[in-house]
């Protein structure tokens, strides 16, 4: 019987911990200095849940960052696992396209949670760069990209995204953008 309770419990506190991740993303790229408490009180949560969770702003900040970055990097096998590889590809570009504009919209809040000395570093994008691994390989085995393609080329091709600004009709040049892209990895593939 406890074991169920603790559980119920975990289940309960991971539901209050992605509300509130939920409601920051949505808050800080509003107004990157948004008060903690506004972010509590939209996720619906009391204060002390919240600190309990985040004891500080640098946490809040630098946690939405890793846990956007992991969602897009954990993406990349679910879709290879429903879909062929050249449209897992390239559905995998649109979502870590939505990351980028998000994360262009917390680009205040990051730089202000780790610009202090001694403060936290920004973490690193090894997740991403390893679910763009995976796919890459994935669609070389299939023939449906140019060989040899490394993460690092991908990331590189598509830093365009950066410059984007997230607060405008970005969707459109992203597409146009990825599409770019990803007629670039084609070409040259020996399936075509």
């Amino acid at each position: 019987m406890q074991e169920k309770k603790d559980t119920a419990q975990r289940s309960d506190a991971r539901r209050n911990r992605e509300r509130i991740l939920d409601a920051a993303v949505a808050e800080l790229t509003r107004c990157p200095d948004a008060p903690l408490s506004a972010i509590a009180r939209k996720a619906g949560v009391g204060q002390g849940t919240f600190y309990r969770n985040f004891p500080n702003r640098e946490s809040l900040v630098l946690e939405i960052y890793r846990y956007e970055m992991q969602q897009v990097a954990d993406a990349a096998a679910q879709l290879l696992g429903t879909r062929e590889p050249a449209r897992a590809l390239r559905e995998w570009m649109d979502r870590l396209a939505r990351f980028a504009m998000t994360k262009a919209g917390l680009a205040d809040a990051i730089r202000m949670a780790t610009a202090g000395p001694g403060g936290p570093q920004k973490p690193g994008h090894a997740p991403v760069t390893s679910a763009a691994e995976l796919l890459l390989r994935a669609n070389e085995e299939a023939g449906t990209i140019r060989p040899g393609v490394s993460a690092d080329d991908f990331l590189l091709a598509i830093a365009g995204l950066w410059h984007i600004d997230p607060r405008s009709d970005w969707q459109p040049r992203v597409t146009r953008l990825m599409d770019l892209v990803m007629d670039g990895l084609r070409a040259g593939a020996p399936g075509r």
